[in-house]
């Protein structure tokens, strides 16, 4: 039902429901501690700079984030490439005879 002096769109803009995840999804996530949050918000190009590590870099970055609003440059002066990260990486892994992409 539409709200008093709201247009129709403007109603529908507020969504408070939740859905929780189910037993099965939440023993597959990546992450299971909810104190990432607290750490990410205290230190938050820290905690970027620590996810970045997890991928291949051909340059490291000079800085996290070079803020200058409303623009944003983050890992700076880096260089990687995408493919190497999703796929290249993995040819001495485990996961080499894995199929990468299905159609």
């Amino acid at each position: 039902m539409v709200g008093e002096g709201k247009s129709r769109i403007e109603a529908l803009l507020q969504e408070n429901r939740r859905f929780a995840p189910s037993d099965a999804f939440r023993k597959g996530a990546n992450v299971n501690d909810p104190g990432i949050y607290e750490v990410a918000r205290k230190d938050p190009e820290g905690w970027w700079a620590a996810q970045a590590e997890n991928f291949t870099w051909f340059r490291k970055w000079d800085r996290v984030l070079e803020w200058d609003p409303p623009y944003a440059k983050w890992f700076v002066h880096a260089t990687t490439n995408i493919t190497v990260n999703c796929l290249d990486r993995h040819l001495s892994s485990w996961r080499r005879n894995k199929a990468a992409f299905l159609w």
